[in-house]
């Protein structure tokens, strides 16, 4: 099961991300016992289940379909658990977590393939809800993902990218999933129009803020917090707001911007050369002002909580905004 910690909105939705997980659990499982065996340890070491959890409390927010808002969780779980094998994949990861990635076990095509059959297995899940509105929420969500993620690769190893196009790749790389899960937990839940579009935006928000946060602690925290190397966006030459910021701030033509654009473009992928540039990145400042993005994300998400009617459910989605902002992995 799922490590939840005692205490706030994990506590009090235990019983609902067991079930949760329960279904997640069935749908990961093959017929080939060692591969199962791979994926569930996969699927076990999800996290916090932050995901789920927002749709989870979305529907919450308006009626209680407890059956259906796990059967939606799972899918929407089991749908960012792909695209994380697809994303290894591609990245050629040899950690995830802290655990050897699928791909640093098996062949790719293998792999590939499992990442289908999960996406195809989430696909099954949304279904289940017998919501057509649902099952069409879900797939435009898989097609934003896969938009941010190619976003991302046709864009590695430039840094002159743009406050928007970074906004834009982040976006559907993960804040897409996270407004789609309370888009879809709030129609699920019955909720007013308007209202679907208030935890929407909650959910975007939120995701934003949860992938500003990925990009600090991928300088600021050491491997044993990460799963990996610190500053492994650098080596893979993906730019990241810490990243902007920072270099927003130097010099043409100085040493520190001639060495960071050595490391983004792959000319020296020394690690000793990478090391130093995170070293600089977190001397000058710019972590912290990422941070103040994310948080300013997170304080409009608690405003648009405003619309649920429920004022456990409220505390408890704003609670998810200061733990999106708080984690160290």
């Amino acid at each position: 099961m799922v490590d939840i910690r005692t205490g706030g909105v994990l506590a009090t939705m235990r019983p609902e991300l067991r079930r949760v997980e329960e279904r997640l659990e069935d749908a990961a499982r093959i017929d080939y016992p060692a591969v199962s065996e791979l994926i569930l340890g996969l699927v076990r070491a999800g996290g916090k289940r932050l995901r789920p959890l927002v749709l989870l409390l979305a529907g919450r927010a308006f009626s209680s379909d407890p059956a259906t808002l796990a059967t939606a969780g799972a899918g929407v779980e089991l749908l960012h658990t792909a695209s994380l094998v697809h994303d290894d994949t591609v990245d050629r990861a040899a950690l995830r977590r802290g655990r050897p990635t699928l791909n640093s076990i098996l062949s790719s095509g293998a792999v590939i393939l499992l990442g289908d059959f999960l996406f195809a297995q989430s696909a099954m899940l949304a279904a289940a809800t017998n919501s057509p509105r649902v099952v069409s929420i879900f797939a435009s969500t898989l097609a934003d993902i896969c938009d941010g993620q190619l976003r991302e690769m046709f864009v590695a190893h430039r840094l002159d990218q743009t406050r928007e196009e970074y906004e834009r790749r982040i976006f559907g790389k993960t804040a897409s999933l996270f407004a789609g899960a309370a888009e879809m937990g709030a129609i699920i839940g019955a909720a007013p129009e308007d209202d679907v579009r208030a935890l929407r935006g909650y959910g975007s928000d939120i995701g934003m803020a949860f992938q500003i946060v990925d990009d600090v602690l991928d300088f600021r925290e050491a491997t044993e917090q990460l799963g990996k190397p610190a500053g492994h966006d650098l080596t893979q030459g993906t730019v990241t707001l810490p990243t902007m910021i920072y270099a927003s701030g130097l010099t043409e033509g100085s040493d520190a911007l001639i060495r960071l654009r050595d490391v983004v473009s792959g000319d020296n992928d020394e690690p000793a050369a990478v090391q130093r540039v995170v070293q600089e990145i977190r001397a000058s400042g710019a972590l912290e002002t990422a941070m103040r993005e994310a948080e300013t994300f997170a304080a409009r998400a608690k405003e648009r909580t405003a619309v649920v009617p429920d004022a456990d459910t409220r505390e408890m989605l704003i609670e998810v905004a200061d733990i999106v902002c708080e984690r160290s992995a």
